[in-house]
């Protein structure tokens, strides 16, 4: 090998002079400069400067701005945990499990149908934080200290009104930061508040899950015992249920009739 490579390095050194002379016909020389019609492309400066704050309000200013940044960056996961998306994911997701569906419709579909129905749902409250919190932010009208305040409350009584007839999360979650009965929602903080919400939203859409699974069980039971007595042990019984299961949820309209008790449990 470095026999050949020294050969092929010598051939190369002696014939490129002999190469490079031996241009086409017609061939003209290549030039650098750039025509003087071109306009170049200003792109613009940045600079960053970074300065010790001369007074306490610039200080609670960046405070403020850091805040906010760190707010913005957790949107998805406060949009997941305090909006009733949750539920509906989950229960999205149990309905595809329980019609015995690996691929179709993909999960992908299934976050977007319930992003969008968390959208539809939630209008009322996001137009109440729209026009009590950011726009008075954005028109220099309240500080973000009070926008916070204002985004805070539909919110907080949205959850809320989610767990009004079922307390015992928010009672646990009291006992164990040692705080006091509450009398009003007020006496709640929202850091006991959020998690509170989240298992119950856990707790709804799993009772639902096994709601929503009975039928289809009641199928896969029907159509296992009648491959059995037929003696056909090898073949899967969900393959054969799976017709069954798509066909009676076309006709009893499992999706409207899905989509409008999710609604109604939610907007009670």
């Amino acid at each position: 090998m470095k026999k050949l490579f020294f050969v092929l390095l010598f051939i190369f050194v002696v014939f490129s002079p002999v190469f490079a002379q031996n241009f086409p016909q017609g061939s003209s020389d290549g030039t650098a400069s750039m025509s003087g019609e071109l306009t170049p492309i200003n792109i613009p400066m940045v600079n960053l400067e970074i300065k010790e704050p001369e007074t306490g309000e610039e200080v609670a200013f960046s405070v403020q701005v850091l805040l906010l940044l760190t707010v913005l960056s957790l949107a998805p996961s406060l949009l997941i945990l305090v909006t009733c998306f949750l539920r509906l994911s989950i229960v999205l997701d149990f309905i595809k499990r329980a019609l015995s569906l690996q691929q179709v419709p993909p999960t992908v579909v299934l976050n977007g149908i319930a992003f969008f129905l968390t959208l539809f749902i939630m209008w009322p409250t996001f137009t109440q934080i729209y026009d009590n919190a950011f726009k008075p932010l954005a028109d220099g009208q309240i500080s973000v200290q009070t926008a916070y305040t204002e985004a805070e409350a539909p919110l907080r009584i949205f959850m809320y009104n989610q767990m009004r007839d079922d307390t015992d999360y928010i009672a646990m979650f009291m006992s164990m930061r040692k705080l006091p009965k509450p009398n009003t929602l007020a006496d709640v903080p929202t850091y006991v508040l959020i998690p509170a919400y989240i298992l119950h939203e856990l707790t709804v859409a799993f009772k639902i899950g096994i709601i929503l699974y009975i039928p289809f069980i009641i199928i896969d039971m029907v159509v296992a015992s009648i491959l059995m007595s037929m003696g056909m042990i090898m073949l899967p019984p969900v393959q054969i249920s799976m017709p069954f299961k798509l066909i009676l949820f076309v006709l009893v309209d499992g999706w409207g009739l899905l989509t409008t008790q999710l609604f109604n449990g939610i907007i009670h």
